[in-house]
């Protein structure tokens, strides 16, 4: 049974989104002003807001805004994580797998290096701090994978906002990175659920680590397979009869939500899902490029800063004053910031990038986010962290954010990538802003003959190699079906599809295809010959003569 909600509630649940929004916003806008990151002012939003100054400035007005009760505190953190889930279906729309498989050996030793450097950095470290950081609860053990933890993830979330708002997110260095920000997502997740078993139970179980990992890989093969399937003809019918933005906002919200529902079962974080929901609706070719447009808005105006500043309100850095833990909390950041560095940029190298690749690697995968404070409330809430190590946790991905921002700047400053690159990036800039040819995908219908020839290498030579087509073969009855086997080759290197219809609903049937997302609809007309007509019959009731 839902518990009750009274008056005094819903009164500070809509102040703290009013202020929290309201703030976010400002900083955030400061920030870009002075060339940082938004998220860097939405994460100070949350400190200003919390105990660190409003706490201390005005204490009874911090208690009003911020009670210690559990359901006035769940209300808020449910809308911070309604917000990150959709920042990482946005970022699933942007994750470009093609460019990512032929970068795939690069991202393989780059996640790698970028998560084992720090992570040994980090257990070190964590061996090396005082006990009187330690929680209640806390052992050597314990304690000490926390730490190890908290500084050997990179969050995607974070990583890819970066990206997006320096415009790098479509440069080769920008998929490795927000690869490898997966990569340490994935790990970063099984390891803390392996990490709080050790806490809460005193024993490492290995069996329970495997057992996710498995359930995790098994349900990323069926969401690939099976899953594509399904989400391609879901969305298909939610545009059946057009432009459907409602529809395809309910569509996108569904599946993500289901994704996280399974993710959060098999025991990996929910948010996971969400990345995984947007890639898979990302690559489908019905998805409607308005959905994604109002789900950034909304995302990036009011539910991803609301995320950001909730996550700023738990660092108190009076206490660490109050303890002297100020140095520790340095040393935590600097190790921080050099492993992680360390790791990436090693790893671009071995992987035979250039130094300016690895140099930008290194930096816009020390942003951290989510998941170390994550990683610092489980800790808390085990009693493995005391509050000077909580907030010394929290310090990191504020730190780190500034320090990934600047250094990217810094990386890539009079860098223009490979000769490959800056090819790719300067057509798909054409295709932007090319009214006719984009990256989309083309109808062809056909019968096979030289016409429809004609018009294939017209569309092939003209658009892009990505833009798949679908054929529509138009069969007669008592006939046998047209061969399209001239047309496909035409087409070899493209994703073709043949689908057939009845010469008798071939205009019906052509309707309904166009409006199913493609691009273009490519049609033969006829030799001009005395009294004959340009358009076929077909083709003129396509275009409404």
């Amino acid at each position: 049974m839902l518990p009750p909600l009274d008056e005094h509630h819903l009164l500070v649940f809509w102040a703290q989104l009013f202020v929290l929004l309201a703030v976010a916003r400002v900083f955030g806008y400061a920030m870009r002003r002075v060339g940082l990151p938004t998220i860097v002012g939405q994460l100070l939003a949350g400190v200003v807001l919390g105990p660190s100054v409003f706490g201390r400035l005005w204490p009874g007005g911090f208690e009003w805004f911020l009670p210690g009760d559990d359901l006035q505190g769940g209300m808020l953190l449910a809308v911070g994580w309604v917000g990150i889930a959709l920042v990482l279906v946005i970022t699933g729309f942007e994750t470009d797998l093609r460019i990512i498989g032929r970068l795939g050996r690069p991202s393989a030793i780059v996640s790698v290096a970028s998560i084992a450097v720090p992570l040994a950095a980090g257990l070190a470290t964590g061996l090396a701090l005082p006990d009187s950081l330690y929680g209640p609860d806390a052992t050597t053990l314990s304690f000490t994978l926390f730490i190890g933890a908290a500084l050997a993830v990179s969050s995607l979330a974070v990583v890819a906002k970066i990206l997006g708002e320096l415009g790098f997110l479509r440069r080769d260095f920008g998929q490795i990175t927000v690869a490898a920000g997966m990569a340490n997502d994935v790990f970063g997740w099984l390891l803390l659920g392996g990490i709080a078993v050790v806490a809460a139970e005193g024993a490492f179980r290995p069996g329970l680590l495997l057992g996710t990992t498995l359930a995790l890989a098994a349900f990323v093969a069926l969401a690939f397979t099976v899953g594509q399937r399904v989400v391609d003809q879901v969305l298909r019918a939610a545009r059946s009869r057009g432009e459907n933005l409602g529809a395809g906002v309910a569509v996108v919200a569904l599946v993500a939500l289901a994704f996280s529902v399974v993710t959060q079962w098999i025991g990996v974080e929910g948010v996971l899902g969400a990345f995984l929901a947007g890639i898979l609706l990302g690559r489908s070719r019905f998805q409607q490029d308005q959905v994604v447009h109002h789900l950034e808005t909304v995302t990036s105006a009011f539910l991803a800063p609301i995320f950001f500043a909730t996550a700023g309100l738990r660092v108190d850095l009076g206490v660490l004053v109050e303890e002297g833990d100020v140095a520790w909390a340095a040393l935590l950041v600097v190790v921080a910031l050099v492993a992680k560095f360390a790791g990436a940029y090693g790893g671009a190298r071995l992987a035979g990038l250039t130094n300016r690749e690895g140099l930008a690697l290194g930096a816009g995968l020390n942003a951290r986010g989510a998941l170390e404070i994550v990683i610092a409330t489980v800790g808390l809430s085990l009693a493995v962290l005391d509050t000077s190590a909580y907030t010394a946790v929290v310090l990191v991905p504020i730190i780190t954010s500034v320090a990934a921002s600047v250094g990217l700047r810094l990386a890539v400053r009079g860098w223009s990538g490979t000769e490959a690159e800056q090819q790719r990036l300067a057509r798909e800039q054409a295709l932007a802003s090319n009214l006719v040819v984009r990256d989309e995908r083309l109808l062809l219908p056909t019968r096979g003959g030289p016409n429809s020839i004609v018009v294939a290498q017209l569309l092939h030579f003209a658009w892009p190699a990505e833009s798949g087509v679908t054929l529509v073969r138009i069969d007669r009855e008592g006939h046998e079906p047209p061969d399209l086997t001239p047309v496909v080759n035409v087409l070899h290197e493209r994703e073709v599809e043949v689908t057939d219809v009845a010469w008798d609903d071939a205009g019906r049937e052509l309707r309904a295809q166009s409006r199913l997302g493609f691009g273009v609809i490519g049609l033969g007309v006829n030799d001009l010959a005395d009294g004959q007509e340009l358009l076929s019959p077909l083709a003129a009731e396509l275009v409404g003569k």
